[in-house]
């Protein structure tokens, strides 16, 4: 049965992983043309609480039961195999379908549908791009892997031909997407276990470049990200800071850590100014996309010089939460060693007196085959606390631990528990301090446990 089929009929949708943040815009869209949402997760959290408040209901942890009622059923990339409820499902005859599958029906719905790709950075651009178009009153449907504060969540039910969508390459995900502008931010090594080569790796962003119906906004000044769109035969938009591209940033000035001036360049004619208020050079890179996405589906400069300096970041990314004791707590979902080293560098660059980097290692094969560079990575910061690895969807056929990533990084320490890091980190910690935590997996819990010490 196909997916449009099986929707046609369906009443009630259940989400395997529903908790995930690239389940939650996903249900917010199936939630607001009426359908009946139920699903699980292994961990009740921000997402979760969400959804129930909501109406969803939202079971923890995984059974047969659970499917009980269901017309169709989604599950995440992460859901391995032998799930009970996927298992249930296919044993009762009920449609199952794969996020990427549901993601790729949504995206031919739309004639402008931005896609955003990219190793690091996507959930910023995208929800960059969508608060841009909403201010703008574009009124775009989107699919943002973060929570965009303008629209309250991580995903909205426009009533345009436009759409923004993260598009991840996880697995091959995006693959399964069908873009007319598809945004390519940078490609490095990652998810090794799956492509194992950054060649190959390109080679799947290459194959996403020639998805784009209409044009491929890329990274001019990225080296793998100019391999994987050379002799694409669509429509090349390039951004980046060297004045060659197509848009680039020019007389840019720091105004403070939270604040930076530039001129929008097309082509070498200043389009508009621009304020932004998300730090560091990867944000700058990420607002050129951004906005080159913008105007290709009909924002105009001025419209989105008005819009760019009210963007303040979505939710974990850089999202600063609060003081303790003249300490600042800050939550980033920064997991790759790439990632880690922008976002660490920019925090050393913003005049605290010290910045504590506590960080949780996702997955056990990422932090394997790139353990110097994680090490290389945290060790930027002043003071590294970790917890142990979280596996998520993996085995630890590796015998990888953070004692291995702790023994590389002088003067770090690491716990078992978010209670032990908290304790250790507030007694610690002085005022003047920055305090960020690190990690895709559930990190941000730990900085919660801080605030409320």
């Amino acid at each position: 049965m196909t997916l449009e089929k099986a929707l046609s009929s369906a009443k009630c949708l259940h989400f395997i992983g529903i908790g995930g943040s690239g389940m939650f815009p996903i249900v917010q869209i199936f939630h607001g043309r009426g359908y009946g949402i139920q699903g699980s997760d292994n961990n009740p959290g921000d997402t979760t609480k969400a959804e129930e408040n909501m109406g969803i209901r939202v079971m923890i942890g995984h059974s047969a039961n659970n499917v009980t009622g269901a017309d169709l059923v989604i599950y995440s990339a992460a859901i391995m195999r032998d799930n009970p409820e996927l298992v249930a499902a296919h044993g009762a005859g009920i449609p199952v379908f794969e996020r990427s599958q549901v993601l790729g029906y949504i995206t031919r719905q739309y004639e402008d549908c931005i896609c955003v790709s990219g190793t690091h950075g996507k959930t910023t651009t995208t929800a960059m791009a969508t608060h841009i178009l909403v201010k703008a009153g574009l009124d775009p449907s989107a699919v943002i892997g973060g929570k965009l504060p303008l629209i309250g969540g991580n995903g909205r039910a426009g009533s345009s031909t436009i759409m923004t969508c993260e598009a991840c390459e996880f697995v091959d995900t995006f693959l399964q997407l069908d873009p007319d502008i598809a945004v390519i931010l940078n490609v490095d090594a990652d998810h090794l276990d799956y492509f194992g080569t950054l060649e190959n790796i390109i080679a799947s962003f290459r194959k996403f470049a020639l998805k784009a119906s209409n044009c491929v906004i890329y990274n001019g000044d990225d080296e793998n990200t100019r391999k994987a769109v050379d002799g694409v035969e669509k429509k090349l938009v390039s951004f980046g800071l060297a004045p060659e591209n197509t848009y680039s940033a020019q007389n840019i000035t720091v105004l403070s850590p939270i604040e930076t001036r530039f001129d929008l360049v097309k082509n070498g004619q200043i389009l508009t100014a621009l304020t932004l208020h998300v730090p560091g050079r990867h944000n700058i890179l990420n607002a050129l996309a951004a906005c080159a996405s913008a105007l290709e589906v009909g924002a105009a400069p001025e419209q989105i010089a008005q819009a760019l300096p009210s963007f303040t970041g979505a939710g974990r990314r850089f999202e600063l939460l609060g003081v303790v004791r003249g300490a600042t707590i800050a939550d980033d979902y920064a997991h790759h060693p790439a990632e880690l080293k922008a976002t660490l560098e920019m925090a050393m660059g913003m005049g605290y007196k010290a910045v504590w980097a506590v960080f949780q290692p996702f997955t056990y094969s990422r932090t394997a085959l790139l353990l110097q560079d994680f090490a290389d990575a945290l060790s930027i910061a002043d003071k590294v606390v970790m917890s142990e690895i979280m596996g998520a969807r993996e085995v630890n056929t590796f015998n990888i631990y953070t004692k291995d990533l702790a023994d590389k990084i002088e003067g770090s320490v690491w716990f078992n528990t978010f209670e032990e890091m908290a304790d250790y980190v507030m007694g610690n910690a002085s005022e003047g301090d920055l305090v960020i935590t690190l990690g895709c997996g559930d990190v941000y819990k730990c900085a919660k446990i801080m605030l409320q010490r």
